[in-house]
C-alpha cells in the first residue's frame, strides 16, 4: 500500500473532553498558588504519534488545546520532541501553520527524519510486511543500522516490543503482554502506517531538527507573537533514577532552563513531573503553576505539573 493510498485513509476531527476545575491551593512554604485540574481519558483522546513514548502527553491533549487556541500563533516549537505529542495536535488541528520538532535522541530523530521524507514509504512498508516476532524483533535489534531510515525502523520496533515502549537499555522486551498477546501485544502495524502516513501528508508543515533543546529555545525566545514553546523535558535531578530508566538522554540543567524561559518573549507551557526542586523553581521565578491529578501506581495521588509565564509575552 502506498503512501498516497494511506494518506486517502487518514482523517480527524475535532475532541472535546472535560476539565474539572479542582479549586485547591498548594500549602507547602516553596510552592506558588496552584489549581488542580483532573486529567482526561487517554482512551477518549486521538492518537496522531507513531511512537508510545514513556511521558508522553496524549492525557494533556485538552489543556494543550486550549492554551493553542487561547492566542493563537503561527509556530510552535517542542524542543524536547520524543513523540511530538504536542506538535502534531497543534499542526494536524490546525492551532499552527508549522511546527519545529527538536531532540536529541539519534534514535528518535531518525524516526521523524525518515518520516518527513521520501523515505516515508519504505518505512511504511518495512513495518506492514514485518512479522513481529520475539525471534525476528532480537534479530532486528541487534542488527547494525546502516542508514537513517534502517535506524528509524529498528527503533519502531524496539518501541513496540519494549515494556511501556521505553529507548534505553534498561528496558526488557514485553513478556505477557496486554491480554496475553505477547510481544505482539503493542504491534498493530495497520495504526502505525495510518499515522506515518498522515505525518507525511502534511511533512511541509513540520521541520525536525536533531540538537539541543534549550539551544533552541535560546535561539526562537526573542521571536514574539509568532513562536510558542511546548517545553516537556527529562525528570529533573531528585527523579534521575527513573530518567535514567526511560530515556537515553536524560541530563538537563533545569535551573538554566527555567531562566532562559524567564527571559523569553514568546508564551510557553512546560511541564513536569511534581516535585520540591520544581515547585521551589517555579516559585522562584513567579511562574503560575496547576497541578493535574493523575492517578499513580496503586490508585495513590499523583500530580502532574504545568507551568506557565505569570506577565503576558512581551
Amino acid at each position: 500500500m502506498t503512501l498516497k493510498e494511506l494518506g486517502n485513509r487518514t482523517s480527524h476531527s475535532p475532541y472535546s473532553s472535560v476539565i474539572v476545575a479542582c479549586g485547591e491551593n498548594a500549602t507547602e512554604n516553596t510552592s506558588p498558588p496552584c489549581s488542580i485540574l483532573k486529567a482526561s481519558n487517554v482512551a477518549s483522546q486521538p492518537k496522531y504519534s507513531p511512537l508510545r513514548y514513556p511521558g508522553g502527553k496524549t492525557w494533556l491533549i485538552p489543556q494543550i488545546r486550549s492554551w493553542l487556541n487561547n492566542d493563537p500563533t503561527s509556530v510552535l516549537v517542542e524542543p524536547f520532541a520524543g513523540g511530538g505529542t504536542a506538535s502534531l495536535v497543534a499542526v494536524l488541528e490546525g492551532y499552527v501553520e508549522r511546527a519545529l520538532l527538536i531532540e536529541r535522541d539519534p534514535c528518535v530523530a531518525a524516526v521523524w527524519n525518515t518520516i518527513l521524507s521520501n523515505d516515508a514509504e519504505w518505512l511504511v512498508e518495512a513495518i506492514l510486511n514485518f512479522k513481529f516476532t520475539i525471534g525476528n524483533v532480537r534479530q532486528i535489534l541487534r542488527t547494525q543500522a546502516r542508514n537513517t531510515r534502517f535506524l528509524a525502523f529498528q527503533t519502531v520496533v524496539k518501541n513496540r516490543a519494549r515494556r511501556g515502549g521505553i529507548l534505553a537499555d534498561s528496558a526488557n522486551l514485553i513478556r505477557k503482554g496486554e491480554r496475553g498477546r505477547g510481544i505482539k501485544s503493542r504491534w498493530y502495524p495497520d495504526t502505525i502506517a495510518l499515522r506515518i502516513a498522515l505525518i507525511y501528508t502534511h511533512r511541509k508543515q513540520f521541520t525536525f531538527l536533531h540538537g539541543d533543546g534549550i539551544q533552541a529555545i535560546s535561539k526562537f525566545s526573542n521571536l514574539r507573537n509568532t513562536v510558542r514553546f511546548f517545553v516537556d523535558p527529562p525528570y529533573p535531578e531528585m527523579d534521575c533514577r527513573r530518567g535514567n530508566r526511560l530515556y537515553t538522554y536524560n541530563k538537563l540543567d533545569h535551573e538554566k532552563l527555567f531562566a532562559l524561559l524567564d527571559s523569553t518573549n514568546g508564551d510557553f507551557l512546560l511541564t513536569y513531573n511534581d516535585s520540591p526542586q520544581v515547585r521551589a523553581l517555579t516559585a522562584k521565578h513567579k511562574f503560575a503553576l496547576t497541578l493535574i491529578n493523575m492517578r499513580g501506581t496503586h490508585g495513590l495521588p499523583r500530580y502532574e505539573m504545568l507551568i506557565r509565564p505569570v506577565r503576558q509575552p512581551r
